[in-house]
């Protein structure tokens, strides 16, 4: 099949560092992303030798539900099947992982057939969320199930955090979360700044009694959403 292009080979050295680095292999060989990165545009135009992502698609799709399933079971075992059927669906789309895959960079990585490439393909939705789909297939099969947790977890985690209709309320996170781990949770004004028609509030939580968040606001009730929320991503990160 036709060598990659300057721009198509830096992409893929770029993208196999960052892997790398992420899963801890340093030494990582970009070969192996070939097959993940080729468009069925690609191998049709070039008479169907070699292989395309279609299968690693299949695959990583399910390994990718299968894995953002196990997160959200033992991370939210307070909430039920169909709440945690939809957090998933919310970040397990289209939209989401063509977000993702435009941040590792995968559009520049992409072999495309030229019809494709010329139609706007390293850009289209479709075409690179498949194409972390197949990454994740990749992953499974060459390094296993672990490392496939880690790097879909490091994508998609932040993207489950964020999601406004199931966790924009910090302060009832933050007590279900403390609640498991039998935490108290307490709220104190350690502060309070500016004249009374523009104060400010500066508020902090308090988990069984050491501050694990600080916030400010325009009244006490935003000062406290803004620390819950400080709270809620040092215990993300030190997931």
């Amino acid at each position: 099949m036709t060598r990659r292009s300057a721009g198509e080979n830096s992409a893929v050295q770029a993208l196999s560092r960052l892997l790398g680095e992420l899963l801890g292999l340093p030494d990582l060989d970009a070969e192996w992303l070939n097959t993940p990165l080729t468009h069925p545009s690609f191998t049709f135009e070039a008479g169907n030798t070699g292989e395309n992502n279609q299968r690693l698609e299949f695959l990583g799709d399910a390994v990718l539900d299968f894995l953002m399933g196990e997160y959200l079971y033992l991370r939210y075992p307070e909430r039920p099947e169909g709440a945690l059927t939809k957090i998933r669906a919310a970040v397990v789309n289209e939209a989401t992982l063509a977000r993702i895959a435009r941040r590792l960079g995968l559009g520049a990585a992409l072999r495309l057939g030229r019809g494709e490439q010329h139609s706007g393909g390293r850009a289209r939705d479709s075409n690179l969320a498949d194409a972390l789909e197949a990454l994740i297939g990749a992953l499974y099969l060459r390094f296993g199930l672990e490392s496939a947790r880690v790097f879909t977890r490091a994508l998609f985690v932040p993207e489950i955090e964020a999601l406004p209709e199931f966790f924009g309320d910090n302060k009832t996170h933050l007590q279900e979360l403390a609640q498991r781990r039998g935490q108290s949770v307490v709220y104190r004004v350690v502060g309070e700044r500016g004249p009374d028609h523009r104060k400010v509030f500066s508020v902090a939580v308090l988990l069984d009694g050491e501050q694990a968040g600080l916030g400010n606001g325009r009244t006490k009730k935003e000062a406290e959403q803004e620390a819950a929320g400080m709270a809620l991503q040092k215990w993300i990160n030190k997931a």
